[in-house]
């Protein structure tokens, strides 16, 4: 889960919106449904997430899925937080998807639901959030085993409240991290420059990012740590 730098503030429509919050789950559903702004905002969420989704890190317009604006504090149970740019940003998955997809396979904002235990969760707006995950070679995402009891917790149930190790994550995790691995092998057999090679999987291109940038960035370990400090530093916590 790659930490995302949100802008000091949202669309003007948004943040006058939010000058007169909701303060019940029946007005914010209300309000949240007619507000018809929308498109703009996810627009603003897309380039400033850099097409990844907030939560699988699925480069979101590579895949065949829809999308949707999040709300990080669940409305029904956060109202007050419904139009507060700070708590909003851009998962996968579209209601349609949903119907496309068995039960187990849903994930992010949808698996989630209202569910939510502000002292548990790991978002991805706090700066050490990619710290917290360990992404392995089979597709499984773990908590990192040098944590401390409290903080494995807390990336098990984040792991779990938004089903980021679902069949469907796996596989797709699981396929393109075989064919990084592959190809990071190639270039160290053929003494080509992993770097070169670091370059094209971490680097932004027009505002977008590759999939699973953070398990990419594990990959290529210090070699990707020392490119993006030094090419894109706006990408680190």
């Amino acid at each position: 889960m790659r930490r995302i730098t949100k802008g000091s503030c949202g669309p003007y429509a948004l943040e006058k919106a939010n000058q007169t919050p909701p303060t019940t789950d029946q007005e914010a559903q209300s309000r949240w449904g007619s507000f018809g702004h929308k498109s703009a905002l996810n627009d603003l969420l897309m380039n400033e997430q850099y097409g990844l989704c907030a939560y699988s890190e699925i480069n979101l317009e590579h895949h065949h899925l829809g999308v949707h604006i999040e709300h990080i504090q669940p409305k029904s149970r956060f109202p007050k937080r419904t139009f507060d740019y700070q708590n909003l940003v851009l998962s996968a998955l579209a209601i349609s998807d949903l119907k496309a997809m068995d039960k187990a396979s849903i994930f992010g904002g949808h698996h989630k639901g209202s569910e939510f235990d502000p002292a548990l969760f790991i978002s991805g707006l706090i700066d050490n959030s990619a710290d917290y995950f360990t992404y392995l070679s089979n597709g499984y995402i773990e908590p990192k085993r040098t944590l401390s009891e409290r903080d494995k917790e807390k990336a098990q149930y984040t792991i779990n409240l938004l089903n980021l190790n679902s069949p469907y994550l796996l596989a797709e995790r699981r396929r393109w991290l075989d064919e990084l691995d592959t190809l990071i092998d190639e270039h160290i057999d053929q003494r080509l420059s992993i770097e070169n090679l670091a370059a094209i999987y971490l680097l932004p291109r027009n505002q977008r990012l590759d999939s699973f940038f953070t398990a990419n960035r594990q990959r290529f370990m210090k070699i990707g740590d020392q490119l993006i400090t030094q090419e894109a530093p706006e990408l680190y916590p």
